[in-house]
């Protein structure tokens, strides 16, 4: 699967039909039935950036990875845990029980406890469907904006194939070093923001104004939109750039900031030569 968290909107269509599917519906033995709360088998979560009259939001959909190098895998006894032959990581129900374990396994947060069956489930790409030849789970089925793309990654024909070979794809957290077949585009990055006004016409917006950043042999430059606001996306992280402002008939400005954090500029006023 490849989520592309830049078409996702938060409208929890994936979320509420995976209940729809699970919740109270047995599908032993790929799962038992999922409770009627408490359980995300995928979540979202939603980042906030900037500060007024800047703010973004974003939201990252969360399945279970089913990581190549699943820690879930290795916590696992008696065989509770396996890897299809499709890639698909599933728990077996019943070799699960009492292996609560498994649960903080997952760096991820996406492995639950089932109290009132004993044991651990977690996303399971709706594999009794796929084994009855459907072509995706439910939640890529209700996505409007085709934010999850779901296939087979060995037909390199294949939309899913074709997403993951992208330059641009990333692991979430790949600190886990955990080698997930759910990859994604346009993660949140750190959001620089700010505003250029013009000494002279305080009370006017400053539109089309050049904006650039520079650390080292990196150089990023934006236009300031049609309020005079401006921001970067993608910056390195725990970095310190510089900001460089030349318009022409005013003083350049440079600004020194760091990427640790998202950062407001906020107000950048240039003086008339």
């Amino acid at each position: 699967m490849v989520i592309d968290v830049g078409r996702c909107v938060g409208c929890y269509n994936c979320f509420l039909a995976c209940r729809d599917e699970h919740a109270g519906n047995d599908h032993t033995p790929v799962a038992v039935a999922q409770p009627e709360s408490g359980h995300r088998w995928i979540d979202i979560h939603v980042r906030e950036q900037g500060s007024f009259p800047v703010l973004r939001v974003s939201y990252t959909p969360v399945p279970c990875l089913h990581c190549q190098d699943a820690p879930c895998m290795s916590a696992a006894r008696d065989g509770a845990i396996r890897r299809r032959a499709d890639g698909i990581v599933l728990i077996d129900p019943n070799k699960a029980t009492g292996q609560r374990g498994l649960v903080e396994a997952c760096p991820y947060g996406a492995i639950y406890w089932n109290k009132s069956a004993n044991t651990a489930q977690k996303c399971t790409f709706c594999a009794h469907l796929l084994d009855q030849s459907w072509k995706q789970p439910r939640c890529v089925e209700v996505c409007p904006t085709q934010a999850l793309i779901f296939g087979d990654l060995e037909d390199p024909t294949s939309e899913v194939a074709k997403q993951a070979a992208m330059a641009t794809i990333e692991d979430l957290r790949p600190d886990f070093h955990a080698r997930p077949l759910v990859r994604y585009l346009n993660l949140p990055t750190t959001l620089v923001t700010g505003e250029v006004v013009l000494a002279d016409q305080p009370d006017l917006p400053a539109p089309g104004i050049q904006v650039t950043v520079r650390r080292d042999a990196e150089v990023r430059a934006v236009t300031t939109d049609s309020y005079g606001d401006f921001e970067f996306k993608g910056l390195t992280s725990k970095q310190q750039y510089l900001l460089l402002l030349d318009h022409p008939g005013y003083a350049p400005r440079e600004l020194k900031f760091s990427t640790s954090a998202d950062v407001n500029l906020g107000a950048i006023i240039l003086e008339r030569l």
